[in-house]
C-alpha cells in the first residue's frame, strides 16, 4: 500500500532497529519472510509501504515484539481514527436506547463500550 508524504512520518517503525539488533541483513530478513529479494523489507523499514497483515505478524514472531510496538505510528494513526468513531457510535446507541424492542442488545453494546473505556484508562 503506497503512502503519502504527509502520513509517512506518522508511520515510522522500529523494524530497522530490531533487524540491526538481531544482526540480520535486509536480505536475510527478506528470506525469513519468503521474499525473493530485500526490496519489500526495505520499503517497510522506510515506511514507503505497509506490510500485509501476515508479514506484520511474521515480523512480530521474528522479533518477539507486538506489531503495535514495531509500528507505533501506525497504531497511533488507527487509534486517532477509530476512537472518535467509537464515541459517535456510543452516542448513537444512547439515542437508540429509547427503542424498547432493541434495548437489551443496545445495553450490551453500551456496557462493552464502557468496559473498554475503563480498561483503556487503567
Amino acid at each position: 500500500m503506497p503512502l503519502t508524504r504527509a502520513n509517512q512520518k506518522q508511520l515510522d517503525n522500529y523494524l530497522r532497529t530490531h533487524r540491526r539488533k538481531a544482526g540480520l541483513s535486509i536480505l536475510e530478513l527478506g528470506i525469513l519472510l519468503a521474499y525473493a529479494d530485500e526490496g519489500a523489507v526495505s520499503r517497510h523499514e522506510r515506511s514507503k509501504t505497509l506490510p500485509p497483515l501476515l508479514i506484520a505478524i511474521a515480523y512480530e514472531v521474528i522479533f518477539q515484539a507486538p506489531v503495535s510496538q514495531l509500528f507505533p505510528g501506525m497504531r497511533e494513526m488507527v487509534e486517532l481514527t477509530i476512537e472518535p468513531r467509537l464515541l459517535r457510535f456510543e452516542q448513537e446507541l444512547q439515542q437508540r436506547n429509547k427503542n424498547v424492542t432493541q434495548a437489551s442488545r443496545i445495553a450490551q453494546k453500551l456496557a462493552w463500550l464502557s468496559e473498554r473505556r475503563n480498561i483503556k484508562e487503567i
